[in-house]
């Protein structure tokens, strides 16, 4: 018999969103008039741009002509969007050859994770979006988890928490680790200064490491002091990729187009190209992002695109700065509740002392009737706190604060 991958057997918990899912379903099974609202799963929810879903429209009725039909497109994404993605967002810090487009990052990371095999070293944020560390649970490179159901021995957690600005301490990084760093962060929110980038990178330059940049909430930067790239850190090209999407600004979540970006500066330690084994990965393991999705991006890239994906990421944050004035209210700031939101990411992320997550969630659902996300499925560090996402109809958000205003805290 065929042995089970033992990457799917370390696994020590089901991945964390469809967790929510099955409790709010079992919560609407036992209370099926309650009316939920979800701030839990950070899926968009207001409608496609009419600009950019005409690309996608015109581009799909054209495939029904012999003018317009396309089949395979090319092999690393249409040439034009690569170089409008690396004009728009990289501007000299990156060029088209080295934009790969995809289905998006979170794809993107699970690929990564093969690129580099299951003898790496990895290094996450703690908290963390779950993908970096199951991803490579499964390809082998965390190992298995430890007996306190802590995380996973081959892996080096780095706890971002309020005591130190949600900035980790990188000193407890191995030399030769590749390390995931998120900003604006999923799930704290927090956003790394320039000063703290040029840490990271310099530091992954004098020992050895790669960094894995997920950008996914770039767009949501609105303190110009604050990098929406690695890329505008210098040093940055001899030892990071970074991934991206239109998922949230352009509200491609079921869509599905994303890129990373690989750096023809970036090599292994034999001499080769990093972007040259990626090309090859991404021919062998992905077909390409469909012609369609593509399409959309471009039109998104116009400037009513962008005009178009400014007024989306505006109106999510909006939400975000109800939810936050809602948790600083009486009711949770006498029972300790501390809320923190920046207002350059889409999450607000607050910490409920001497609970736990999953109890806040259950608490919150059943009072209020609202779903957040518990954060200890984020990482040890997360425990105690729970993120709200601030996707979400302007009336449901403002529907939710009101209930969670009048919640009773001990």
């Amino acid at each position: 018999m065929i042995e089970r991958n033992p990457g799917f057997a370390h696994l020590t918990a089901g991945y964390l969103f469809p967790e929510v899912a099955r409790r709010r379903r079992e919560y609407v099974a036992a209370h099926p008039d309650a009316p939920i609202i979800s701030l839990g799963i950070g899926n968009t929810t207001e409608p496609l741009s009419a600009h950019i879903a005409k690309a996608m429209a015109d581009y799909a009725l054209a495939l029904a002509t012999p003018e317009g039909y396309s089949g395979y497109g090319d092999d690393f994404g249409s040439e034009r969007l690569r170089q409008k993605i690396a004009d728009v967002f990289y501007k000299g810090m990156a060029d088209g050859s080295e934009v790969f487009i995809s289905d998006g990052a979170k794809c993107d990371i699970a690929r990564l994770q093969t690129l580099f095999g299951g003898k790496m070293r990895i290094a996450v944020q703690d908290p963390a979006y779950p993908v970096y560390v199951d991803g490579s649970v499964v390809v082998g490179a965390a190992g298995a988890g430890k007996p306190d159901g802590s995380g996973y021995e081959g892996v080096t957690y780095l706890p971002c928490t309020p005591q130190n600005h949600f900035f980790p301490d990188l000193s407890a990084i191995a030399p030769n680790t590749l390390i995931y760093f998120c900003s604006p962060n999923n799930p704290t929110g927090a956003t790394a200064t320039r000063e703290e980038l040029t840490r990271l990178v310099d530091f992954a330059n004098e020992n050895g490491c790669i960094i894995i940049y997920d950008a996914a909430y770039a767009a949501f930067i609105r303190d110009p002091s604050l990098p929406r790239t690695i890329f505008a850190v210098p040093g940055a090209r001899t030892c990071a990729i970074e991934v991206n999407s239109f998922s949230k600004p352009a509200g491609f979540t079921g869509v599905r187009l994303g890129w990373s970006v690989v750096p023809k500066d970036l090599r292994f330690s034999d001499g080769t190209p990093v972007n040259k084994d990626w090309g090859r990965a991404m021919t062998t393991l992905f077909n390409g992002a469909s012609n369609i999705a593509q399409a959309g991006g471009l039109a998104a890239l116009d400037e009513q695109g962008l005009r178009d994906m400014k007024a989306s990421v505006d109106y999510y944050l909006e939400n975000g700065a109800l939810i936050k004035k809602t948790l600083d209210g009486d009711n949770f700031r006498k029972a300790g509740v501390v809320a923190h939101f920046t207002g350059n990411g889409p999450y607000v992320w607050a910490q409920f002392p001497g609970m736990t997550s999953w109890g806040v969630f259950d608490l919150i659902l059943d009072k209020c009737h609202v779903v957040t996300t518990p954060g200890s499925g984020f990482g040890p560090a997360g425990e105690s706190f729970v993120r709200f996402s601030s996707f979400g109809h302007r009336a449901d958000v403002e529907e939710a604060c009101r209930r969670l205003a009048r919640l009773e805290l001990r």
